[in-house]
């Protein structure tokens, strides 16, 4: 099957809620437009370089997710198209970001990304960083960020209860924080589930799946150049 197929059979099956995010890092600009034109408009990408160029190349209605780590230096190549950061872990990454997006006029939705993994490779807050963010009432001062909720990567296993202990937490933690702060209405997303573990996600309250592999087929790295 090509990727329209998979990415069609996949959305038919994900709730109505859920946003399928399709995760294009590696993948050539023709397979985006396959996607492209069956009305798919969400994608994601890990590096700025490679996103920036696409953005570039591809339709200016695309809706481009920042969906890997994302440096400092970095943010001002993509503020003025980007339309949503997953991969906020930081609050000076989050300084940045809103100075960059005042400078362009613009308020960029962002999540916060939390680090529920067992991997040292993996980045995030602690559930207590995140949430000292919301005591010492930062976002006050972010006017030009518009906060929608929690990123998550699960541990990169076969240990289905490790993966679903793990999702759980993330919407346990979510959940208190809509209680526990005045977070808006706005703060209503959440992104969790890969191409291997997405049904868990789902089942765990997840909001958008970034999904690559199982719509695109086994990724090639071997011409990524390092930014």
């Amino acid at each position: 099957m090509d990727c329209v197929e998979n990415y069609q059979n996949i959305k038919k099956s994900l709730p109505e809620n859920v946003l399928l995010l399709a995760v294009s890092k590696t993948k050539p600009n023709e397979d985006i437009l396959k996607l492209y034109n069956i009305g798919c408009r969400d994608f994601g990408e890990n590096k700025v370089q490679e996103m920036t160029q696409k953005h570039q190349e591809l339709p200016k209605d695309i809706r481009w997710h920042q969906i890997g780590h994302l440096q400092t230096n970095k943010i001002k190549y993509i503020i003025d198209f980007v339309y949503m950061i997953h991969s906020v872990d930081s609050l000076k990454l989050l300084q940045e970001i809103n100075r960059q997006a005042e400078k362009h006029s613009r308020i960029v939705d962002c999540l916060l990304q939390v680090k529920v993994a067992q991997e040292d490779t993996k980045f995030g807050l602690s559930f207590q960083e995140t949430e000292n963010l919301f005591q010492e009432n930062v976002f006050e001062e972010l006017k030009n960020i518009r906060l929608r909720g929690l990123m998550a990567m699960a541990t990169n296993t076969d240990d289905v209860l490790e993966i679903q202990k793990e999702f759980l937490s993330v919407k346990n933690f979510y959940n208190l924080l809509r209680i526990k702060y005045s977070v808006g209405e706005e703060f209503n997303q959440i992104s969790m589930g890969m191409s291997e573990d997405y049904p868990i996600a789902i089942e765990n309250s997840s909001t958008i799946v970034r999904l690559g592999s199982v719509i695109f087929g086994q990724r090639d790295y071997s011409n990524q150049n390092k930014e």
